[in-house]
C-alpha cells in the first residue's frame, strides 16, 4: 500500500520504537518505502544498524538514525524522549513492549515494574514529547500499539496467557489513545491505537527481561497474523479515520458497541445509589 500524499503520514521523520523485529521492523520498512526518514529505537543496536543499512541501501534518499535504548531505563528513555521532541518528528510509532507473562503472585516484581515502564511510562512520555511539536507544525500522527488482550480482562488463562499486568498496561494504552484522540479531534494530529491479536513475531520467546538473542528475527511457535498485514491494517485505518484498529476484526461495529456501553456506564455518575446496593431493610 502506498501512502496517499494527503494522508497523515505524508511527510516528515518517523520515530519507531521496538524496531529491531516484528511489527516495529515491518512499520520501519513500510515508512522507508514511502520516503520517510527514520529514527529506529530498540535494545538490540546491532539489529538496528543492520536494518538501517538495509533501508538506506534499498531507498537511497532515506536517512535512518539508530538509537540503542532500553525504554525501561530512565536515562535511555530520556535520550529517546529528547529526540521525539525535536521539530522534524511528524510520526511516532510507540511499538516497543514486553509481556512479563506469568502468575501475578509468582512473577518477579522487578519484571512487572519493567512491563509498566515500557508499556505505560515510555508510551506516555514519548507521546507527550512529540505531540506539542506536531500541534505547533500543524501535522502529525501517533500510533500506539496495544493488543486484543486489552479487551480480555475477564477471560481466564488457557489458551490465553497469564497476563494481569500486561493486559492492564494494554488496557491503559487503549484508553489513553482513545481519550487523547478525542481531545485532539479538532486538531491536525491523528492518534490511533493498534490492537493486533496473535502475531507472527518473536514476542512470546521471552518474558522481556532480556532481548531474544541472535542476529535474525524469529517467530514463536504459535505463529499468527503476518506483521505486514498488521501494518497494512494500521495504515488503512489511518486513511479511513479509525482510532481503534483491530486488524483481524471483521465486525468493525464492535468498537462502536464499546462506546455505547461506556455511555451507559457513564450515565451512572448522577450520584444516586443503584437499587441493588441499598439496604433491603430500607427499601
Amino acid at each position: 500500500m502506498t501512502i496517499d500524499p494527503q494522508s497523515p503520514l505524508a511527510r516528515g521523520t518517523a520515530i519507531v520504537t521496538g524496531a529491531s523485529s516484528g511489527i516495529g521492523q515491518a512499520y520501519a520498512r513500510r515508512l522507508a518505502a514511502d520516503g520517510h526518514n527514520l529514527v529506529l529505537v530498540a535494545r538490540r543496536a546491532d539489529r538496528l544498524r543492520a536494518l538501517a543499512a538495509e533501508l538506506t541501501g534499498t531507498h537511497g534518499g532515506v536517512r535512518v538514525e539508530t538509537l540503542g535504548a532500553d525504554l525501561s531505563d530512565s536515562e535511555d528513555l530520556d535520550r529517546v524522549v529528547r529526540r521525539a521532541a525535536e521539530d522534524d518528528i511528524d510520526v511516532l510509532v510507540n511499538n516497543a513492549g514486553i509481556n512479563g507473562y506469568g502468575p501475578f503472585a509468582e512473577t518477579d516484581p522487578a519484571l512487572l515494574e519493567k512491563v509498566l515502564a515500557v508499556n505505560v511510562v515510555a508510551v506516555t512520555r514519548l507521546a507527550r514529547a512529540a505531540v506539542p511539536g506536531m500541534l505547533a507544525r500543524g501535522r502529525g500522527t501517533v500510533v500506539n500499539v496495544a493488543s486484543t488482550l486489552a479487551f480480555a480482562g475477564s477471560l481466564p488463562p488457557g489458551p490465553l496467557p497469564t497476563r494481569a499486568v500486561y493486559g492492564g498496561t494494554k488496557g491503559y494504552v487503549v484508553t489513553f489513545s482513545r481519550t487523547l484522540a478525542a481531545e485532539l479531534d479538532a486538531s491536525p494530529v491523528r492518534v490511533q491505537v493498534l490492537c493486533p491479536g496473535l502475531t507472527a513475531t518473536e514476542f512470546h520467546l521471552t518474558q522481556g527481561q532480556e532481548s531474544v538473542s541472535g542476529d535474525q528475527a524469529r517467530v514463536h511457535d504459535d505463529g499468527g497474523m503476518p506483521v505486514e498485514d498488521v501494518v497494512t491494517a494500521s495504515l488503512r485505518a489511518l486513511e479511513t479515520g479509525e482510532v481503534v484498529c483491530v486488524p483481524g476484526l471483521v465486525d468493525g461495529a464492535a468498537v462502536d458497541r464499546i462506546t455505547e456501553a461506556e455511555t451507559g456506564l457513564r450515565a451512572s455518575s448522577a450520584g444516586t445509589l443503584a437499587p441493588r446496593y441499598r439496604d433491603p431493610a430500607q427499601q
